[in-house]
């Protein structure tokens, strides 16, 4: 029986991971979760593996620095020997557990590889790119991320490269209908007609001045209509502390099944977060991203997505578009949402 050893830690990984080890369990293999604790709230962390149907982490590591992050892992990894090591995304979490499976000559495999911002001052793109360079199996989402591969000479590296679209994708449509019989959110924050809006990233939620203009442009638009805006913790006591109170709606984070449903319900996204630009898509939304440049080139190529960063001139003027503009989300991007089964069998055909 093949052992891989999945690593994880942020919510986005959660998700996927869910898609695979239901893949996995089918098809008879040993799966262990090793959960970094990068993310540790409790309504950020353990609702998703509640929400997920996911086996409890056989390691919950609570570490939250990347050095500290590859050395635990690393010997988790001597302890257990897998066949493999799977990581997810661009998390610091993914780039511990690429560092640590490849340092101990564990092939690594990277689900959604091949994404570029071209951002180097991003801590995820640098994530990206060094977990890209230094595993064996790239399962890439779109066609995009394998000509970014194939532009930096990947081809004529000792990697295999696949794409059989978007775990996401399969978990949006999975979860769907779990969400609409599951979750009372929109009872509970009492609005029907919203924006949905996240903001979680570093470079938006460490500089007093972007994160001020952004708040500005959300207070704005929320004058037109209710902004709901699932805020982390740490960005309510950075608010706290500039005293730059929000006058839209702010809730607790919510689970997967809630954002779901946030997102069907709304009438736009407004994001920093790579997963939520995509999320938006798949629910046929059109999305406000909070960012100077995206790795989901696709949609804003197409239209389905805008690049306003922090500028709340930016901001106003794409809501304005986005209020009347209609769209045909059916384009095929992401693939059919059989992603994790195709993934999961040429895993293991490839071990």
């Amino acid at each position: 029986m093949k052992k891989i050893v999945t690593v994880v830690g942020a919510r986005p990984q959660f998700i996927k991971a869910a898609m695979l080890s239901r893949q996995f369990k089918l098809l008879g293999v040993n799966e262990l979760i090793i959960h970094t604790g990068q993310h540790f709230e409790t309504n950020m962390s353990d609702i998703f593996f509640e929400e997920m149907e996911i086996p409890k982490p056989a390691y919950h590591l609570d570490i939250h620095s990347l050095p500290h992050g590859a050395m635990t892992v690393e010997k988790v990894l001597q302890f257990e020997k897998p066949d493999a090591v799977l990581v997810y995304g661009d998390t610091n979490s993914t780039l511990a557990g690429a560092l640590a499976g490849a340092k101990l000559n564990i092939p690594v495999i990277h689900v959604e590889a091949g994404l570029r911002s071209y951002n180097m001052s991003a801590p995820e793109e640098i994530n990206r790119v060094l977990t890209d360079r230094i595993s064996k199996i790239l399962f890439c989402p779109t066609t995009t991320a394998v000509d970014n591969l194939e532009k930096e000479g990947f081809n004529e590296l000792p990697v295999r490269i696949f794409n059989y679209g978007d775990v996401m994708k399969d978990a949006a449509l999975y979860y769907a209908e779990k969400a609409q019989l599951k979750s009372d959110i929109l009872r509970r924050i009492g609005v029907k007609k919203f924006i949905l809006a996240t903001i979680h990233r570093q470079e938006n939620t460490d500089s007093p001045e972007i994160l001020r203009n952004i708040i500005a442009g959300l207070n704005e638009i929320h004058k037109q209509i209710p902004v709901v805006v699932p805020l982390h913790p740490r960005t309510r006591q950075i608010l706290a502390q500039q005293y730059s109170l929000p006058n839209f709606i702010t809730i607790d984070p919510v689970g997967y099944l809630d954002m779901i449903m946030l997102m069907k319900k709304s009438e736009l996204v407004i994001t920093d977060s790579g997963g939520v630009q995509k999320e938006a898509f798949f629910f046929g939304k059109h999305c406000i991203i909070l960012r100077e440049q995206t790795e989901w080139t696709e949609l804003v190529e197409n239209g389905f997505s805008t690049l306003v960063g922090s500028n709340k001139e930016k901001m106003k003027e794409a809501f304005a578009v986005f209020s009347t503009k209609t769209s045909d989300f059916s384009v095929d991007s992401f693939g059919n949402g059989c992603a994790s089964a195709m993934i999961a069998k040429e895993i293991i055909n490839n071990l």
